[in-house]
Formats: structure tokens, C-alpha cells, sequence
């Protein structure tokens, strides 16, 4: 039973953490050009791109930790039982 639970944890936290990383890296920042004149707008969006970003990828390494924490307790299971 608490295998089971450990599989299925360890395989929703992965999915998860693919879902977050894809969803990191799918938020592109505009690129400025030489001659472009910046406004607080533009350094105010570009900020944000960047936090999302790095919060993304901090909720996605979090799901991937989960993820082999559920993974090493099923293995540490797996041995004390013996299957």
C-alpha cells in the first residue's frame, strides 16, 4: 500500500515539475533593439518577465525534489521490506 502511494506521488510531483519547467520556459523576454529608447514601462515589464520566471523555476525545483524524495522513500521501503 504505502508503495503504491509512493509511486503514484513520485509520478504526479514529476509531472508537476515538468509542467512548471515547461511553463518556465515558455515566458520569453522582449528583446530591445540598440537604437530603442527604454521607458520605466519597458524596464518594469522586463523585471516582471524575469521574476515570474525565476519563480517558475523555483516551484519547479521544488516538485522535482518532491519528486525523488518520494522516489527514495519507496526504494528505502522497497529494501527495509524486502520486495
Amino acid at each position: 500500500m504505502l508503495a503504491r502511494v509512493l509511486d503514484i506521488l513520485a509520478l504526479l510531483t514529476a509531472l508537476v515539475a515538468a509542467g512548471l519547467w515547461y511553463k518556465a520556459s515558455s515566458n520569453t523576454v522582449r528583446r530591445v533593439e540598440k537604437g530603442e529608447d527604454l521607458d520605466h514601462r519597458d524596464i518594469n515589464r522586463i523585471i516582471v518577465a524575469m521574476n515570474r520566471t525565476q519563480i517558475l523555476n523555483r516551484r519547479a525545483a521544488l516538485a522535482t525534489a518532491a519528486s525523488a524524495l518520494a522516489i527514495a522513500l519507496k526504494l528505502t521501503h522497497d529494501i527495509v521490506t524486502g520486495k
